[in-house]
């Protein structure tokens, strides 16, 4: 909520939190999060959330109580597209077993054929 309501750089699109992770002392935190857009936009909304940790961490500080407020830093999370990317491939592998392009198919002994002539 913090991200939607009080930061106002215009360059921090629809953001989605994905993870955080926090070190075992509790004094640095990773947080992770994902964009819809372009690389462009990704890049200029990890800039600014980037650019904004300070403002980030001291509005922590007001409202949660810790000894520590952890210093933060913003990664990208690309495991949505990476699994999108392998659906996509796993769908290519399942409809070239149906056109009968799998392995054992009548194309893959056309190609021994033609490697032992």
């Amino acid at each position: 909520m913090l991200l939607q309501g009080e930061i106002k750089d215009p360059k921090i699109g629809f953001v989605t939190i994905t993870r955080v992770k926090l070190s075992p002392d509790m004094k640095h935190a990773r947080i992770y999060f994902s964009v819809m857009g372009d690389e462009k936009t990704i890049r200029q909304t990890g800039h600014a959330l980037n650019r904004a940790r300070g403002y980030i961490r001291r509005t922590l500080a007001k409202k949660v109580q810790l000894k520590y407020i952890p210093e933060i830093s913003f990664v990208v999370d690309d495991s949505l597209e990476y699994s999108m990317r392998i659906e996509e491939l796993l769908n290519d592998i399942d409809n070239n077993d149906m056109e009968g392009n799998g392995p054992g198919s009548d194309t893959d002994s056309v190609v021994e054929e033609q490697e032992e002539g």
